[in-house]
């Protein structure tokens, strides 16, 4: 059975940083592009970031870009977000998913596999 599983979430003040990770289990996913999403409460969930199999194409959001940077390690098999400079509009449930395909998406619609979220909560 497929998994990505979220961690590095948790409570921090504006300005911030966290790293949040994801490590999938039950297959590898080196193949494919995988993102961040986000949805705070009330509100749809939105594209984060993006980045394709080999790490060298990756795209953000307008509202993160300069801020946030996504990165994986193929050798670990594991996704990153780092997240610089956070204000409490950033607040929200944040989700790692992976695509079946390798080409670059930012519609949620467009991703096959999730993992449950994680908390990231800014303070002002």
């Amino acid at each position: 059975q497929v998994q990505l599983v979220e961690a590095g979430g948790g409570l921090v003040q504006a300005g911030g940083s966290l790293r949040l990770s994801c490590a999938p289990s039950g297959r590898t996913f080196s193949s494919y592009t995988m993102g961040w999403f986000r949805q705070a409460p009330g509100k749809e969930r939105e594209f984060v970031a993006a980045i394709n199999w080999n790490g060298d194409s990756t795209a953000y959001a307008d509202s993160v870009k300069g801020r946030f940077s996504i990165s994986r390690d193929k050798a670990k098999n594991t996704l990153y977000l780092q997240m610089n400079s956070l204000k409490p509009e950033d607040t929200a449930v944040y989700y790692c998913s992976s695509r079946r395909s390798s080409g670059m998406a930012t519609i949620p619609s467009n991703y096959a596999y999730w993992g449950p979220g994680t908390q990231v909560t800014v303070s002002s």
